[in-house]
């Protein structure tokens, strides 16, 4: 038997609440959980508000890179961390494969055309770590290009930061039950099957090369400078709000 305080049962009994119970399958539990959510990532949403003021008042520069796995919630966090943010002052690069031109060009070279300018903040959903897992377990690089990669990566992230760029570097990590169940989930909803590509049809096969290039990602490139912070995602409610507390952590913002 589930027991609520009288303060619980006053937010089941919210329009939220009641809205929430509208819903298939709500149990109270599952309710109350998501009623926090909306509480404790709204007063987050207004200290970002802040925070981009600062960024935008003091012509400050922030990078924040969303990785993970296909289907770990990044793009989710990422709609969260910017609802309500001025689109002027931000954006969200979630670049294409390179074109022919693109692969002539130094690695880099693509990513830093969408570096902030000072005042903006820049998202991005995948970055140039592409190379650093999905490329060569996928075959989309050479060995030597992802040998190459590694030995530059930590360079290029020291040039941007001392060029005066504040750098985030996220990884949303979920496990291979939670990713599957989030795959089927995609394929039977026909809002949502567009985002199924075929580099996803292949990741639970490739699980395990996954997990070995991540390891090696996180061994070469964990820096004091820049370093990984590991958002435990298979709650994605959590996640987010993990990640927002860690941005407005790092961020010096009055």
């Amino acid at each position: 038997m589930i027991h609520l305080s009288d303060k619980n049962i006053k937010a089941l009994n919210s329009k939220k609440g009641i809205r929430l119970f509208l819903q298939e399958d709500m149990r109270p539990i599952k309710a109350l959980r998501a009623i926090q959510y909306e509480s404790r990532i709204k007063k987050l949403k207004q200290e970002l508000i802040k925070l981009q003021h600062w960024v935008v008042n003091e012509r400050e520069k922030v990078v924040i890179i969303c990785e993970g796995r296909d289907a770990a919630g990044k793009g989710g966090a990422i709609r969260r961390i910017t609802e309500h943010l001025n689109p002027r002052e931000f954006r969200v690069v979630a670049l294409p494969k390179p074109t022919i031109e693109e692969k002539g060009q130094w690695y880099f070279q693509r990513y830093v055309n969408q570096l902030p300018r000072e005042g903006k903040i820049v998202l991005f959903d995948r970055s140039w770590y592409n190379r650093a897992i999905v490329e060569p377990v996928n075959k989309f690089c050479t060995t030597e290009e992802y040998h190459i990669f590694l030995h530059q990566v930590n360079e290029f992230e020291r040039m941007i930061i001392e060029s005066g760029i504040r750098l985030i570097k996220f990884y949303f990590s979920i496990s291979k039950n939670e990713q599957m169940s989030r795959f089927e989930d995609i394929q039977g909803s026909p809002l949502k099957k567009w985002k199924f590509s075929k580099v996803d049809q292949k990741a639970i096969e490739l699980w395990d090369s996954y997990t070995s290039y991540k390891e090696k990602m996180f061994e070469k490139t964990d820096t004091a400078l820049a370093p990984w912070v590991v958002i435990g995602a298979n709650r994605k409610m959590k996640a987010r709000i993990e990640a927002i507390k860690h941005i407005l952590a790092v961020v010096p913002y009055k």
